[in-house]
């Protein structure tokens, strides 16, 4: 077909009032020319070279599908689920990937740590798991500042391998175009290695011994989950000797999540569903409007509210209620179930103080949401040595006064979202492991933002699973 284009993206209430909007999404077409309203966007790269800029998005609005329509409608009665009640959410991944870190090792790893977590969570609490990672699309990072100054030099942020790189150096600190073709296709070797491994055997509940590397097995949380593994194997056992060896066993659903970031890249990667005619952005399954970004008059929430993924908004401690409300009704006007995921990050010092006012206005609003507890970010401090961490001690802390803040109000604590790593590094401080701010040189290896290792990962969702079972 040839392109069309359209003056301005059907907003998303319309769409679902829409003859079409009851039936199955198929795959997505080719894409056609989207034209979008000029709105301010925070948080954009600085490119120094529109023509430049222009032929990179020219190829992306060419370039196929990252993830379907399909998948994301799927997503959407997941993420519903969880919403009732029903299930839980977790998504886990580094805080900022790298094109170096895109090798089939690290995406293993930290494949292998979420697939730990969430069968911990399954078999503790009885409660299917909703799998999402910071994956295949978290090359875009926002900062509180665009420049940055080293002994009195100035240079542009780093601002994620899809705009820059981390050397401190002019060259490298140039935003580059071209980074955003290699963002696309990292993030589609990415995929498809993880839907290798989720469909190809990797996932299968008989290889939960196989997960735990020899660096974790020997901790106190690795010790835990053996005992676990050897409980699910002879589950397993009883059930094929009873004839019964369910395929879902073999393999995993896993989704991939990011933030909307860079209005220039998911505009581009945004295609047009064949069967029904809405516009999901291919570039993920899930994405989420940050907290820097969910200006309600702003680029980055009108482009939430127009495409039809699931989507989340992140919501600190300095959020007004009322402005809360808003912001979900206009992301979810007709009251979706599974479209909006509130990610709260208020910190451990606050999130009793805080959330409680946001939970009891969004209830009473009436609009459906899934909330999700971002323990991570709200958290963050500066080590006596000088690194950027966080203490385990306060990511737990947040997780507890979330459950007890939805325990309260009567609503469900549907998920968390934690920045993690599958490999040994010493990032943040504290856990069993027993990380302490003298070892943080040790294997400090982060791009951007201090991620929890795999133990203390393992012993989080521990934590957690024993907090879904008391609420």
């Amino acid at each position: 077909k040839p392109p069309r284009s359209l003056a301005k993206p059907t907003p998303y209430a319309e769409r679902m009032n829409s003859p079409q909007a009851g039936q199955t999404r198929g795959r997505v077409e080719a894409p056609m020319t989207l034209e979008w309203p000029d709105l301010a966007a925070a948080q954009q790269p600085p490119w120094p070279d529109p023509i430049a800029l222009e032929e990179s998005l020219s190829q992306l609005r060419k370039m196929p599908p990252l993830v379907f329509a399909g998948e994301c409608d799927q997503l959407t009665d997941r993420l519903a689920a969880a919403g009732r009640g029903e299930a839980f959410v977790l998504t886990g991944g580094d805080c900022a990937e790298t094109f170096e870190a895109n090798t089939a090792d690290s995406i293993r790893a930290r494949l292998q740590t979420v697939l730990q977590m969430s069968v911990i969570l399954t078999y503790a609490a009885s409660l299917p798991v909703v799998k999402m990672g910071r994956l295949a699309g978290q090359y875009f990072k926002p900062r509180s500042k665009t420049i940055e100054t080293r002994d009195g030099v100035e240079m542009t942020s780093y601002l994620g391998d899809a705009v820059n790189s981390l050397e401190f150096e002019a060259g490298a600190r140039r935003p580059d175009p071209q980074r955003l073709l290699q963002a696309y296709h990292a993030s589609g070797s990415a995929l498809n290695l993880v839907r290798a491994f989720t469909m190809g055997g990797f996932a299968d509940l008989r290889q939960v011994h196989a997960w735990n590397q020899d660096f974790v097995r020997d901790s106190l949380a690795g010790q835990r989950y053996e005992l676990m593994a050897r409980d699910i194997d002879r589950a397993l056992a009883f059930m094929q000797a009873c004839g019964a060896d369910p395929d879902e066993f073999q393999r995993v659903e896993f989704y991939a999540a990011h933030e909307a970031l860079s209005m220039d890249y998911e505009r581009a990667l945004t295609r047009i569903d064949s069967r029904t005619g809405n516009p999901y952005d291919v570039s993920g399954h899930f994405i989420w409007v940050g907290e820097r970004t969910r200006q309600l008059d702003g680029a980055h929430v009108h482009f939430a509210s127009t495409i039809s993924n699931p989507i989340g908004m992140k919501v600190g401690p300095t959020a007004a209620p009322e402005d809360i409300v808003e912001a979900a009704r206009v992301l979810n006007p007709n009251n979706i179930a599974g479209r909006l995921s509130l990610i709260t990050r208020m910190g451990a010092d606050q999130v009793r103080d805080k959330l409680p006012a946001i939970v009891q206005k969004v209830d009473a609003s009436g609009v459906p949401v899934v909330w999700i507890c971002d323990p991570m970010h709200g958290n963050t401090r500066e080590s006596a040595s000088g690194y950027k961490t966080r203490l385990f001690d306060d990511v737990v802390s947040e997780v507890e006064g979330y459950f007890a803040v939805h325990r309260e109000a009567g609503t469900f604590p549907g998920g968390i979202h934690v920045e993690l790593t599958g490999d040994d590094v010493t990032e943040c401080v504290g856990g069993t492991a027993g990380v302490e701010d003298g070892d943080l040189s040790q294997r400090y290896e982060t791009a951007c933002d201090p991620r929890l290792n795999r133990e203390q990962s393992l012993e989080l969702a521990f934590m957690v699973a024993d907090m879904l079972i008391k609420s």
